[in-house]
């Protein structure tokens, strides 16, 4: 059984990865809308949530036309997160 575990562990591994990517993207999205009073700490946490979330949407807000002031890229990320998530676990799943 020690495959069976190996997968086990490969998919709650994928399944917690997009638990905490979608909550740092969550909290990127919550920081870009509210206005926060300057502090280097508060600076450094927004510095990371930019360098971790920015890459990713980027991708979408090429493919993306663009709706005015309205981006809906974040959503459309999120979306696809969860399906390629779901597609891979399963894939895993099913190959065990």
């Amino acid at each position: 059984m020690p495959v069976g575990d190996a997968v086990s562990s490969v998919t709650t591994f994928i399944w917690a990865f997009t638990l905490v990517y979608t909550l740092t993207l969550f909290a990127y999205i919550l920081t870009s809308w509210l206005r926060l009073p300057y502090s280097p700490t508060l600076n450094r946490i927004q510095r990371f949530l930019y360098d971790v979330c920015e890459p990713y949407l980027r991708l979408f807000r090429r493919i993306l036309p663009s709706f005015g002031g309205l981006d809906l890229s974040p959503m459309v990320a999120l979306i696809v997160l969860w399906i390629v998530s779901g597609f891979v676990i399963r894939l895993i799943d099913n190959y065990a």
